[in-house]
Order: C-alpha cells, then sequence, then structure tokens
C-alpha cells in the first residue's frame, strides 16, 4: 500500500473517538478483545469491528490463535503519521517565521496612533 493511501487510511481509522480510546489503551499495553471491550456500552463483536479498521490501517496486530489473542499496537504507523505532520509543521513555522521577521523590520508607530485614536482629543 502507498504511504498517502496508508495515511489516508490511519486518519480516517482515527477519526472515530472509540478508535482513539482504544489506541490509547493499547499504548499501556496488549490486550485480548474482551479486555478492550469492558468499558464500552458496546458489544465485544462491535468492539471487533472498530479493531479490524485498526488492523486494516495498519495501526493494530493480533499476532497468535485463538480467543486469547492479544491486541498489539503497531508503533511504526506513528512513524508515518509524525513524519507527514512533522513536514507540514516546519512548513507553518517558517511561514510564521517570515512574517515575524516582514512585522519587525517594520517601523514602528503604535505609539504615534495610540494618541491619535481618541477622538476626544483628551486622556481619560
Amino acid at each position: 500500500m502507498a504511504a498517502a493511501d496508508q495515511l489516508s487510511q490511519v486518519f480516517a481509522a482515527l477519526a472515530d473517538p472509540t478508535r482513539r480510546d482504544l489506541v490509547a489503551r493499547l499504548a499501556v499495553g496488549d490486550a485480548a478483545v474482551n479486555e478492550l471491550a469492558e468499558p464500552y456500552d458496546i458489544s465485544v463483536q462491535a468492539v471487533s469491528k472498530h479493531l479490524r479498521v485498526l488492523e486494516d490501517a495498519g495501526l493494530v496486530t493480533r499476532p497468535g490463535d485463538g480467543a486469547r489473542r492479544p491486541v498489539h499496537l503497531d508503533a511504526e504507523v506513528f512513524d508515518l503519521m509524525t513524519r507527514w505532520i512533522e513536514r507540514y509543521r516546519r512548513q507553518a513555522e517558517e511561514r510564521h517565521q517570515r512574517l515575524d521577521d516582514v512585522l519587525a523590520s517594520m517601523p514602528d508607530d503604535t505609539a504615534h496612533t495610540a494618541h491619535t485614536d481618541d477622538p476626544t482629543g483628551g486622556d481619560r
């Protein structure tokens, strides 16, 4: 799968608050589906469907066989997300720095404007 397609799948998977919560819980440690389903007012099958979306996006894996298969968070996908976010964060910072430089090079006439803003011409 191309990186852009995987990135779209990851962000789509994380758009759901239940799936984000599952990821947060799995960041603490691996867990079985039944354990993951405990705090929710939804069925184990519904949690399994959420996990399938996370698995299809490459965020989690379920190694092993049987009912007690632990669900494991795959941290490598976060590297892909981090690189994507970091690229645009750097670009935004560079753009803001250029704006700061332009503003810093402009003459500072705020003291003059502050006195002329009062329509009565006097101090309060």
